[in-house]
This record gives structure tokens, C-alpha cells and sequence, in this order.
């Protein structure tokens, strides 16, 4: 009996400590995920990390406060609304702790003073209207203040400063009624308040600050440069898919199509955040290239423009992902036009998209739209050519609605060019660096000057100089 119940104990303790090995084991292991999610997050953008820093440091300068005496005794424990302040209004970019900020200010100030002017005013109604007075403003002023947050506009840019309004005023106007020094009380709320916004907007502008336009700016040409990474893409792997079947494995297939076929799917979703971002970016200062007075509602006309095309790209996309494609004569004849039509619609996108990026005017991105063109000339061509006698029409629709789809992203591009365009007109980007070297057109090519171009007159040429108007400016 002693042999087993030692046994008994031992098999115990062997199963306690496993346990306990597992138990560590797992927590070791979640631990370990953890840190990787929070090391992936920091690296995807390190600004987050710098962001975490500075929200810190503006809630430690602010709590000195209550650590220093003399200015405890000065604002009492009125400070804590200096570590409210900055616990609310500060943002990650500067747009939005301005935006924030302005808001919080003029709201209480104004708030704030029209509390005290209704309790001066309720103080000589006597005990029976006083309350009866301040009861009927809070009410009024409430209904036409949550009235005025649902208008656009007001929504937009306005709603936080509309909320700290109702808030501060019906603070101020029912603690009066109780409250014998109001007035003492409202001043020290108020330089607290101003002092936590101060010191939000100042390590906000001032300590590695994030730019609400730039970010903006960034991300309208990264969607640009997402749709033409498709779209150089999409004419290779949908025409040349079933002759390049047998000599291609599946995995490497799939992960060639993943670096261009999944980069358009965040553009669909991409119009809450460029709202957010050009209405921070309306609050931000003049800062670098970006002047006070910068279009930034022609980024969000450009986004537009952009998802449009982006739509059509999912509607592309899903023929790209059939499994029935059938390699029909109609097929291969419509092929070249099509790849031409998406590869130079693709490489209008990232020329826009880089110009945009450099801030300067786009240069040759009329080239690529005219070859797009001639392309759409070229399916009209196919498509007249061809009898529907001569082909299954069951067969030649998917081919027909691929052509379709490619003649509609073409439109859509022009019309992102012409948004750029005026976007660079408006923004005053800088010319391109072209050489105002003259060209001939000769029988339809055109073709650099050398020389004399005095010799050049031959009775069989036709000389033309062709001068890139952009590269000159506006001056006469």
C-alpha cells in the first residue's frame, strides 16, 4: 500500500509539473504573438510609435499642474481639465489636434460666456424664474445645437466644437444656479482648458509632425499607382493565360497574380479616410509645398474618379478569375488592341501618379492616352470585322464585355489626367524639366532636329517645331 500511494504521488507531481509546463508553455507562446502584433504594427509605421511618445510628454507637462504648488494653489482642481484636454483633442496628425483644438477653444469660450450671461441674467428673476430661466435656454440652445450638427457642412468640420458647446454651456448655466463663485470657477476651467489645447497644438506642429495633406496626398497617388500595377498586368495574364498554362506551376502562378490582382481592393474602401484626411487637412498651415490655400477638394473630385475606375477593375477582375475561357479565333484577333488599351492605361496611371508625387506637372501622360485611343480605334476595327455568322456568340461575349470594360477604364483615366491637370494648375506644380529641343514630323513620325534646321526643308518633308507649352510657364 505504501509502494502505491508513493507511486500514486509521484505520478501526481509528474502531472502537476506537465501541466504546469503546458500552462507556461501557452502563455509563453501568446506572449510571443503579442509582441510580434505590436513590433508589426510599430514597423508598418514607425509614426505611431512617435505619436505614443508625444500624447506623454504633452500629459506630463500638463500634470505639473498638481505636482507644482504654486500653480496647484493658482487653479486648484480646476487642472485636471488641462489632462482632459489633452487626453481628448490630441490627434495623430496635426490637422486633426487643430481641428480639435480650434473647436474646443471657441466652444467653451463662447459657451462659457453665454452660461455666465444667462446666470447674471436669471440671478434677477428671483428664486421662482431663476430656474425656470435657466431650464428654458439649456432646452433651446440643446435643441438648435443638435439641430445645427446635422447639416453637412457643420458635421464636417464643426460637430466636435458644437458638442463641447451644449456640454460647456449646460455646465455652466445648471452649476451657477448652485455654485456662489461662478465666475472664478469658469476663468480657471477655461485657462486650463487653453493651456492643455497650447500644449497639444505646439508638440503636435512643432515635435515630428504628421501632415494630414500629406498623408492625403501620398495616398491618392498610391491608389493611382495599386490600379496601374493591374492593369500592366491584366493583358498578359488574361490573353496569354491558356498558352502559357502547361509551362507555368500553380503556386508560382498564384503568387504572381497576388502582387497585382489584390493591390486595387483597398482603393474601393479608400473614400472615408480621404474625407477624413482633406478635412484635417483644411485646418493645417502652409508647410512645405503645400501652400494655405491648397486644392484639397480636388483630391477628393480625383478620388472619385479613381474608385470609379476601380470598379470597373473589379467587374475586370472577376473574367480574369473564370475558369471557362474559351480561345476562340474572335479571341485572339481582339487580344493585341485589349493589352494595348490596359498596358497604356497603366502607364498613364503611374505617370500621374509620379508626377503627382514630385509635384509636378505630368508631362507625357497625353502620349499613353493617345495610344489608348488608337487602341479603342483598333477593337472597333476587330469588332466590325467580325461576323457573328462566323463565331459562337455564346463564346465572344466574355471577350466582348473584357473589351468593354478596358474601353470604360480608358475613359476613366482620361478623366483622372484632366483631374490631375487642374489639380496642377491650381497647385501651382512645377513644370516638368523637358528639353525645349524643337522635333520634325516627318510623314506622320516625329523625329528630333540635329543640325542647321535650315537644311531641313526637303520639298518631300514637312517641318514642324513643336514646343511643350507646360515647360514654358505662363510667360509670354
Amino acid at each position: 500500500m505504501e509502494i502505491d500511494s508513493t507511486t500514486c504521488e509521484q505520478g501526481l507531481r509528474v502531472r502537476l509539473c506537465d501541466w504546469t509546463m503546458a500552462l507556461f508553455g501557452k502563455i509563453g507562446t501568446n506572449v510571443g504573438k503579442v509582441v510580434d502584433r505590436i513590433m508589426n504594427l510599430a514597423r508598418d509605421d514607425p509614426r505611431r510609435v512617435i505619436h505614443s511618445f508625444k500624447v506623454a510628454l504633452a500629459l506630463t507637462f500638463v500634470s505639473l499642474i498638481y505636482y507644482i504648488r504654486p500653480l496647484y494653489d493658482g487653479f486648484g482642481v480646476a487642472g485636471i481639465w488641462a489632462v482632459l484636454t489633452v487626453v481628448v483633442i490630441f490627434e495623430f496628425t496635426v490637422g486633426g489636434t487643430l481641428c480639435k483644438g480650434i473647436n474646443r477653444g471657441i466652444a467653451t469660450f463662447s459657451a462659457g460666456g453665454l452660461g455666465l450671461g444667462a446666470n447674471y441674467i436669471a440671478s434677477h428673476l428671483g428664486k421662482e424664474g431663476e430656474p425656470v430661466f435657466l431650464a428654458f435656454l439649456v432646452f433651446l440652445l440643446a435643441a438648435v445645437s443638435t439641430f445645427i450638427r446635422f447639416f453637412p457642412h457643420i458635421k464636417r468640420r464643426y460637430d466636435y466644437g458644437v458638442l463641447i458647446f451644449i456640454l460647456t454651456f449646460s455646465m455652466v448655466a445648471v452649476s451657477g444656479y448652485r455654485v456662489e463663485k461662478i465666475i472664478e470657477l469658469a476663468n480657471q476651467r477655461l485657462f486650463t482648458i487653453i493651456i492643455g489645447g497650447a500644449t497639444c497644438m505646439v508638440v503636435s506642429l512643432f515635435l515630428c509632425p504628421v501632415w494630414a495633406g500629406e498623408d492625403l496626398h501620398k495616398l491618392i497617388a498610391l491608389n493611382m499607382e495599386k490600379l496601374a500595377s493591374f492593369l500592366e498586368g491584366f493583358g498578359d495574364e488574361y490573353f496569354k493565360l491558356h498558352e502559357e498554362e502547361s509551362s507555368r506551376d500553380d503556386d508560382a502562378c498564384s503568387k504572381n497574380k497576388l502582387l497585382f490582382l489584390h493591390g486595387y481592393k483597398s482603393v474601393l474602401n479608400s473614400k472615408a479616410s480621404e474625407e477624413s484626411l482633406a478635412n484635417f487637412a483644411w485646418w493645417e498651415p502652409g508647410h512645405g509645398k503645400f501652400k494655405f490655400s491648397h486644392p484639397w477638394k480636388l483630391y477628393l473630385k480625383t478620388g472619385v474618379l479613381i474608385r470609379q475606375c476601380a470598379y470597373h477593375i473589379e467587374a475586370l477582375n472577376g473574367y480574369l478569375n473564370t475558369d471557362v475561357q474559351v480561345q476562340s479565333e474572335f479571341h485572339k484577333r481582339i487580344a493585341e488592341p485589349c493589352m494595348k488599351m490596359s498596358s497604356e492605361s497603366g502607364k498613364a496611371l503611374k505617370e500621374l501618379a509620379s508626377s503627382l508625387r514630385a509635384m509636378k506637372r505630368p508631362s507625357t501622360v497625353s502620349t499613353h492616352i493617345k495610344n489608348c485611343e488608337a487602341a479603342i480605334s483598333d477593337l472597333r476595327v476587330a469588332l466590325e470585322a467580325s461576323s457573328p455568322d462566323r463565331a459562337d456568340i455564346v463564346e465572344i461575349i466574355p471577350s466582348i464585355a473584357v473589351g468593354s470594360l478596358l474601353n470604360d477604364i480608358t475613359k476613366c483615366v482620361g478623366k483622372i489626367s484632366e483631374s490631375i491637370h487642374e489639380l496642377s494648375d491650381k497647385a501651382c506644380f512645377e513644370s516638368p524639366k523637358s528639353t525645349l529641343s524643337s522635333h520634325i514630323i516627318h510623314r506622320g513620325t516625329v523625329k528630333p532636329v540635329s543640325g542647321d534646321s535650315t537644311h531641313g526643308n526637303d520639298e518631300n518633308h514637312v517641318n514642324v517645331v513643336i514646343v511643350n507649352s507646360s515647360s514654358l510657364g505662363h510667360s509670354p
